[in-house]
């Protein structure tokens, strides 16, 4: 048990980070032009809409959550040492956790049933969201069965993830902990581990210019409802300009 534990939070972290790092790197120096997020919004954008932006959002609010307990935990601390900021705090943070759950099934649903989205869809994506599936419903049963854990987060896990970025582990309090909340950072370790190899790589060319370059309109020529249309059979014919 000592080994396994050992190789998971001592070994596995610094593997992850390492192939993180130079799969990152490789992929932007080989394939730097084909970096994308493969967006799948022209084949089809209602349900998309309404799984893609629960889940970036709940994600987003989720995953800053976690930096700021692990960059700031004795504020962290001192803002939980009020029970009312706490359960605020713990309640808001369930809440986008299952908006996050909501989100990945929706847009799961969406692979799966629609032809055009399934098409597209390579081993990898399956995955990476089976991966992100398991690591999301294991934060809210955390949420549910081990309450306060913006403050055990900050007290036990914030050192130990410190000491592994200072290649000294301080592994006692995670070895202690309970299955569940170890297989939750078990899967924070293997989603980093993946990136490189899933199109998850895509922020490392984000169109930040996006956001302060003029407004761009997109016109469509076609009907957008039947070129969604899996039925719809494609023709080598020009669009005609509106």
């Amino acid at each position: 048990m000592n080994a396994l534990n050992t190789f998971l939070f001592v070994g596995l972290p610094y593997v992850a980070f390492f192939v993180f790092v130079v799969g990152l790197v490789y992929r932007r120096k080989q394939k730097g032009f084909a970096l994308s997020s493969l967006s799948s919004q022209f084949l089809e954008g209602r349900a998309l809409f309404w799984g893609s932006v629960p889940f970036h959002v709940g994600l987003l609010i989720v995953f800053f959550g976690h930096l700021s307990a692990f960059l700031f935990p004795r504020a962290t601390l001192a803002w939980n040492s009020q029970p009312v900021r706490l359960i605020i705090l713990e309640v808001t943070a369930f809440l986008f956790g299952v908006t996050v759950l909501v989100g990945l099934i929706a847009l799961m649903i969406r692979r799966f049933t629609n032809a055009r989205v399934r098409a597209v869809t390579s081993r990898m994506d399956i995955v990476i969201e089976f991966v992100i599936l398991a690591q999301v419903v294991l934060g809210c049963w955390i949420a549910l069965g081990y309450r306060w854990g913006a403050s055990w987060f900050a007290a036990d896990l914030s050192p130990y993830l410190w000491s592994v970025f200072k290649l000294s582990p301080e592994t006692e309090a995670v070895f202690a902990m309970p299955w569940v909340i170890k297989l939750h950072i078990v899967g924070a370790f293997l989603i980093i581990l993946l990136v490189p190899f899933t199109r998850l790589a895509h922020f490392i060319v984000a169109p930040l210019d996006y956001l302060v370059r003029p407004y761009q309109q997109v016109i469509w020529n076609w009907n957008r409802k039947t070129i969604r249309d899996p039925a719809t059979v494609w023709t080598h014919k020009r669009p005609t300009n509106n």
